[in-house]
Order: C-alpha cells, then sequence, then structure tokens
C-alpha cells in the first residue's frame, strides 16, 4: 500500500477534479477541470515513451490531431455515437503509431525527436489538401444537431467531460500497469541501454512500437473529446506543436518516468499557464517564461519535481514510484 502511494494520490486527484464540476454543477469549474484532466491524461500518455523507453517525441500532438479528426468526420459524416467514435480515433491513433513506429523507432535521440516533428508537419499538410476533410478551413459542427442526441448542448458538455473522467482514470491505471509488468521492466531496460537489451533478448523493436501505440492511444481520444466539445476542429489547432512542448514539459517537470510525475507536472504548469496567461505582465511572454523554466528543469533537476523529492527527502523515495 505504502509503496504505491503515488498512484492512490494521483488516482485520488483525478477523481477530485471529475467530481467536484458535477458536484457543484458549475460550467466554469468543468471548463477548467476539462482542460487539466486533458493535460494529465496527454502528460500520462507521453510517459509511456518518453519515461518509460526514453524516445522523446516532439511530434506527439499528431496522434492528438489524428484521433480528433476520425472522430470529428464520422460523427460529421456518418451521424456516429461519440463513443464508437472516440474508441475509433483512439485506434486508428495507435494504428498509425505502430505502422510509423516499425520505421521511425529505429532512429534514436535526436534523430527520432526531429523525425516525428517532420511526421506531424506531414499529416498537417495532408489533411489540409483533403476536402472530406476539410481542407485548411476544417470542419464545423451544426451545434445545434450534432447535440441533439444528448439532450442539447450542456448536457453534451457535460456527457463528454465524464467521459474524459474515465480516459484518464484508465491512462493512469494503464501506465501503472505497464510499470509494474515485465514488459515495463522490458521498457526501462531500452532507456537504460538498448544494445544490452537486444542481448539479454528483449525484442526492442516490438517492445518500442507497442509502447509507442499504448501512447498514441489515449491521444487520440483526447483529441476526438477536445474537438467534439469545441465543435470545430482544423489542421493548424489539430497539429499545432506546442501541444506536444506542453506535454513533453509536464512530463519533464513532474518527474520522467514516474507515474504521480506527469500527474503532478500537469497540475504545476497548467497552475504556471494560467497565471502567465491572466497576468497582464507576463501574457505576451509565457511562452517564453514556459522555455526558460524548460530550459532550468534539464540543467537543475531532470529528474523532476517527484525525482528532486525522491532524492532529497527519504519518505518519498519510499512511497513515490
Amino acid at each position: 500500500m505504502k509503496k504505491h502511494l503515488g498512484f492512490i494520490v494521483s488516482l485520488l486527484i483525478i477523481l477530485a477534479c471529475g467530481t467536484y464540476p458535477i458536484v457543484t454543477g458549475s460550467p466554469m469549474a468543468r471548463e477548467d477541470m476539462f482542460v487539466m484532466l486533458s493535460y494529465i491524461g496527454l502528460a500520462l500518455s507521453l510517459n509511456v515513451l518518453m519515461g518509460f523507453t526514453g524516445y522523446v517525441s516532439f511530434g506527439h500532438v499528431v496522434f492528438f490531431g489524428i484521433g480528433g479528426y476520425t472522430t470529428f468526420a464520422l460523427i460529421y459524416h456518418y451521424g456516429i455515437g461519440l463513443v464508437p467514435a472516440l474508441i475509433a480515433g483512439g485506434l486508428v491513433a495507435a494504428l498509425i503509431a505502430g505502422l510509423l513506429g516499425m520505421a521511425v523507432l529505429n532512429l534514436r535521440g535526436a534523430y527520432f525527436a526531429i523525425a516525428t516533428i517532420g511526421i506531424n508537419e506531414a499529416f498537417k499538410t495532408l489533411i489540409s489538401n483533403i476536402d472530406y476533410l476539410g481542407g485548411a478551413e476544417g470542419l464545423f459542427f451544426n451545434l445545434r444537431k450534432a447535440y441533439s442526441p444528448y439532450g442539447g448542448s450542456q448536457k453534451a458538455l457535460w456527457y463528454s467531460f465524464v467521459i474524459l473522467v474515465i480516459v484518464t482514470l484508465t491512462a493512469l491505471i494503464v501506465s501503472f500497469l505497464v510499470k509494474r509488468s515485465k514488459f515495463g521492466l522490458g521498457l526501462f531496460s531500452i532507456r537504460e541501454d538498448e544494445d544490452a537489451a537486444k542481448v539479454l533478448g528483449i525484442n526492442t523493436k516490438f517492445y518500442k512500437t507497442l509502447a509507442f501505440m499504448i501512447s498514441a492511444f489515449f491521444p487520440g481520444i483526447i483529441g476526438g473529446l477536445f474537438f467534439f466539445k469545441n465543435g470545430s476542429i482544423d489542421p493548424n489547432s489539430a497539429f499545432h506543436l506546442l501541444k506536444s512542448v506542453e506535454m513533453i514539459f509536464m512530463v519533464m517537470l513532474g518527474g520522467i518516468g514516474t507515474i504521480f510525475g506527469p500527474v503532478v507536472g500537469a497540475l504545476t504548469y497548467e497552475e504556471i499557464r494560467s497565471y502567465l496567461l491572466i497576468n497582464p505582465t507576463f501574457k505576451d511572454l509565457h511562452l517564453a517564461i514556459s522555455g526558460v523554466i524548460l530550459l532550468l528543469i534539464v540543467l537543475f533537476i531532470p529528474d523532476g519535481i517527484v525525482g528532486f523529492l525522491r532524492r532529497k527527502v527519504k519518505f518519498f523515495k519510499e512511497v513515490f514510484e
């Protein structure tokens, strides 16, 4: 029990973020917690690849966009229900990750990172030229028609929020189970020394590809929920590289390779971001300030908040994994 306190605290945080808007019935709280839970889910997903395997993806937002477009197109063109459309979005994102992974995961370090940026830009350009997906202008819902199966816009927004809570909880549980499994040990072996892992008999290509697919599945669903809630989607918002940088920031800020790290990183980042955006002095400098903070993390606490606490405080070393 004590050993898994990080997972338990993470679980309680997600439940608190999910239940507070429902209990209060506040649309404002719902919107704030929607952003928070989205960040937590995205950070947990990237951590499976970046934290467990050591492969840094600067274009991970591509799966957010692929899932968003898949979900949106299925609802827009065929009137498919939200839940099956979201599952399809996650599966398509994971499938594409699997296909891409067999090629780009042969690269390491900066080469892999650069390749993921190229993949994201390639998908952005491709979708901008597909009329079926709205081209460069994107697709827009008739909100009354799109939300009517769910009892109107307000009920649809609450419905999508509840789904997000479930998805974020599932991402946490999957991350925990992966880390505690033999598969997770294999991923950590790859992170520490991939060549040595091969010598030990680990099928590194299969392990990396599977981790890539898991890390793409949840962003695909979260992207679908995000654009369903917004009622529109376009290539610039679906494949914005800034979101990839935010995901990396959250993982590194909280603690790479840990369970609690991405959660605390997402919470901390959202608080920093909100403060900078509403502060008239810093609102135009929030990206620059975030970049400076990320640089300081890399230089002084590369293992993040959780890693720092584990090194300095014996209690945290024993309970936070």
